[in-house]
């Protein structure tokens, strides 16, 4: 006759603690781990099965909330989604040399502020003030801490309590519910809207000018398109109409091109570059999109307009830190040699992988991984994306690999992938996970194929569990 009181046959909290299982969290406060035990056995007895689990299956979910609760906050993921800049997983991944410079900074004292030559104290943005005018063409550049706090700052130094005109059709929302408007009211400074959302001409800046202008103002469309009937003045024809009339333009370029991106079958990206050599006073880019380096706003354009913006009390708010000026300087050094640059950044080697190759690396990788019972793999084209607010719409021809299990679902597969202990990020479509390796860094796949193995063969064990508890 089964015990009316199953949970009777529950094991103590003394018995969970001293299982071999919890061994490797002996250092942790023993208070922390019987809070866990506990925890596990009052959860367990107000859901207890008609078969108490045992102690060894106890110790092992004890054992998975404490690692759960040791993990970081803040972890690393990979991303199989196929999109290269993805803005939930922290944009671009940096040059390995990069990451180093900052984890070298982080770790030691540094000439932040420090003229080493004269033993004066110097300022930070000198740092990477040459390499940014070598790589823009700018007379002077600055950094802030991203590319909303430059937009902030430009305004705020160029145009406090006085008007700049944007078009209506440039009125957007960059992310996060962070809009033009807004950004602009917290500058101090005053929107004057001209034209409509689909025709803007430079005629409509023109007559909008007044005693109260203070700057022209492009801002790049970030992550929408328009089609059809449209037409928008050019960086060319603004600074034109702002060196005739003595007004500053500003040119928010966002995404930080500083390449030709129609190699690799994207257009339509505004480059850094083209905004100052058409007359723009100022350019402002993201250091984490396009360029490929760590979040930072960076500012590009003439000298006066610069030292009035690092003259700004706000600028001290804005700064950046020395982790950030380090990965960002040797991101800059890569960027200034273009065939280091191709081979050690791998926002660049992501968007420039072909087909074929994604191919050849598809096949390769179902090679490493051999059978898994349920499932049934294919090779297939695909479209991914850069993401991140850069070159929107334009397809990233792919190839990825579609995982189907017989048990299981895809939503339930990629639920279990994101939640291991090194979370994989998939998407899913038409009924498949589907994996894209362009995103998956080449020391990452020995882990992926890991992780895709333990989720196949737990869903597999728990198939088959349950199955013999309905026998």
């Amino acid at each position: 006759m089964p015990d009316p009181h199953p949970a009777r046959a529950l094991p103590s909290v003394s018995a969970v603690l001293a299982h071999p299982l919890l061994d490797e969290f002996r250092t942790l406060p023993h208070d922390r781990i019987v809070e866990a035990i506990r925890y596990l056995l009052d959860a367990t007895r107000n859901a207890l099965p008609e078969q108490p689990p045992s102690l060894d299956e106890i110790a092992e979910r004890v054992r998975k909330i404490l690692m759960a609760a040791l993990m970081p906050n803040l972890q690393v993921v990979i991303n199989a989604t196929g999109i290269v800049l993805h803005t939930n997983l922290g944009r671009a991944p940096m040059a390995e040399i990069a990451a180093l410079a900052a984890a070298e900074a982080a770790r030691n004292y540094c000439n932040l502020e420090l003229d080493l030559a004269t033993g004066k104290r110097s300022k930070r943005q000198d740092l990477v003030r040459g390499l940014l005018c070598k790589l823009t063409g700018g007379e002077s550049a600055t950094v802030v801490n991203n590319c909303a706090a430059a937009t902030v700052i430009v305004l705020r130094a160029l145009a406090a309590g006085r008007e700049v005109i944007v078009s209506r059709g440039q009125l957007v929302e960059i992310g996060g519910s962070f809009r033009i408007p807004e950004i602009m009211a917290v500058s101090g400074a005053i929107l004057k809207e001209v034209g409509t959302t689909n025709i803007t001409r430079i005629g409509d800046y023109r007559k909008a000018v007044s005693p109260l202008t203070a700057a022209l103002m492009r801002v790049h469309s970030s992550n929408f398109i328009q089609r059809g009937f449209t037409q928008e003045a050019t960086i060319q024809e603004l600074a034109a109409l702002g060196s005739e009339l003595g007004i500053p333009t500003i040119d928010d370029v966002g995404s930080g091109a500083v390449d030709d991106f129609a190699k690799y079958g994207l257009a339509n990206e505004p480059n850094v570059r083209d905004g100052l050599k058409a007359g723009a006073d100022l350019v402002l880019f993201s250091g984490d999109k396009l360029l490929g380096g760590p979040q930072a706003g960076i500012i590009a354009g003439k000298k006066k307009w610069i030292d009035a913006i690092e003259a700004d009390p706000l600028m001290r708010a804005f700064r950046c830190d020395k982790m950030t000026l380090a990965a960002l300087e040797e991101t800059l050094r890569l960027r200034l040699d273009p065939v280091r640059a191709a081979d050690r950044l791998p926002l660049l080697r992501m968007i420039a992988m072909t087909r074929s190759e994604l191919r050849t690396r598809c096949e390769r990788f179902l090679e490493g991984l051999g059978p898994l019972p349920g499932a049934s793999w294919t090779i297939a084209d695909d479209i991914g994306y850069v993401g991140g607010g850069s070159l929107p719409e334009q397809a990233l021809p792919t190839v990825v690999l579609r995982l189907r299990h017989e048990s299981m679902g895809e939503a339930r597969i990629a639920e279990q992938l994101r939640i291991g202990t090194l979370p994989v990020l998939i998407r899913v479509n038409a009924g498949d996970a589907v994996i894209d390796l362009r995103t998956v860094l080449p020391r990452q796949e020995s882990a992926l194929a890991i992780a895709i193995r333990q989720v196949l063969s737990e869903l597999e064990t728990s198939c088959d569990f349950n199955e013999s508890r309905t026998k």
